[in-house]
Formats: C-alpha cells, sequence, structure tokens
C-alpha cells in the first residue's frame, strides 16, 4: 500500500470512528430520551394505581356505609306498614267505655297485651314514638299540622290538639305526629 493508500484508509478509519462518535451520541440522546419517556409512563402508572386505589377505598366505604344503613333502616318499609295498626290498636282502647271495659274484660286485655307488645317489637327495631303534648310548640320535623284554629288562651304554633302519634327509625322520621296548631296571633 502507497503512502496515499495508507491516508485514504486511516482517513476512512478516521470517518469511521467519526461517525460512531455520532452514532454514540444519537445513541445516548435516543436512550436519555427513551429513558424520558418511561420515566413519564411510570408516572402516569403510578397516577393511575393511586386512583384506583383511592377509588377502590372510597367504594369500600360507601359499601359499608349502605350496609350499616341497610341493617339500620332496611325494615323501615316494615314498621310504616305497622303503624296503622298501632293506631287501630291504640283508638280502639281509647274509645272503649266503662261498661265495654267491665263485659268484654278478657277482649279489652287481650288487645292490651297485643299493643304493649307490638310497642315492645317497634321499641327493639329502635321504632320510638313523637308523642306532643297539648301545648308544646309545633315542630315541622316531627309534626305535621293538620289544621289550624284560634283557640283562647294559646299562642300561634302552639299544639291544641295530636291526632296520631308520630314515630322515629333510628335518628330518621319515619311518620310525623299529625297535630292541630293555634293559630291565635295574642295570648
Amino acid at each position: 500500500m502507497g503512502e496515499t493508500g495508507k491516508d485514504e484508509a486511516m482517513a476512512e478509519d478516521q470517518t469511521a470512528a467519526a461517525a460512531d462518535l455520532d452514532l454514540e451520541g444519537i445513541e445516548e440522546f435516543i436512550e436519555a430520551d427513551e429513558l424520558d419517556a418511561l420515566r413519564a409512563e411510570r408516572d402516569a402508572l403510578r397516577d393511575k394505581f393511586m386512583r384506583v386505589l383511592a377509588d377502590a377505598e372510597n367504594a369500600r366505604k360507601r359499601g359499608e356505609r349502605d350496609r350499616r344503613e341497610a341493617e339500620q333502616y332496611g325494615g323501615s318499609k316494615l314498621a310504616r306498614d305497622l303503624l296503622p295498626v298501632y293506631d287501630n290498636l291504640k283508638r280502639a282502647l281509647d274509645v272503649a267505655t266503662d261498661e265495654q271495659r267491665a263485659a268484654a274484660a278478657a277482649l279489652i286485655a287481650g288487645v292490651e297485651l297485643t299493643l304493649r307488645e307490638l310497642t315492645n317489637v317497634m321499641t327493639k327495631h329502635n321504632v320510638t314514638p313523637i308523642s306532643p303534648a297539648i301545648g308544646d310548640a309545633f315542630d315541622p320535623q316531627q309534626h305535621q299540622a293538620m289544621f289550624e284554629a284560634p283557640i283562647q288562651g294559646t299562642k300561634a304554633g302552639q299544639i291544641i290538639q295530636v291526632m296520631t302519634e308520630g314515630f322515629m327509625l333510628h335518628d330518621r322520621l319515619l311518620r310525623p305526629a299529625q297535630v292541630g296548631v293555634s293559630s291565635m296571633t295574642g295570648g
């Protein structure tokens, strides 16, 4: 090989070396770019995982709350359907005269026992009565005004008559007490 051949070979080697250096720089650039892409993908997946984890925790809490509510309030329809039975037994006892009580003592005792047992079952299941008294203040959260009347000696908003008791199931209103309310503007 002559001088020119050696020079040419050296030039080719230098060109190849320069090409290798450029290729290494490009590979480093690509690797850094891929690394950034992988980091971004990792961060996105971590964010997605955390969201799914939070959603799962929220679903667990919601399920627990729904289970508690179903346990506490699941019987509200049945309890609401039993309230007219309670009302009718109570009315039957309220209207019985002394003569009727004497003539049908066993029947009256049976009705009283039935009402007492129904009351015990309702209490056992956290159904509690709302029993307003005449003169109490009307509370729209617990009472339903059936009528208003101007009664002397009362103030506006006072209960003047109780038609039916109301009931609560735990802390929820099952049925408001039905009452008459005074509409007197003076005392």
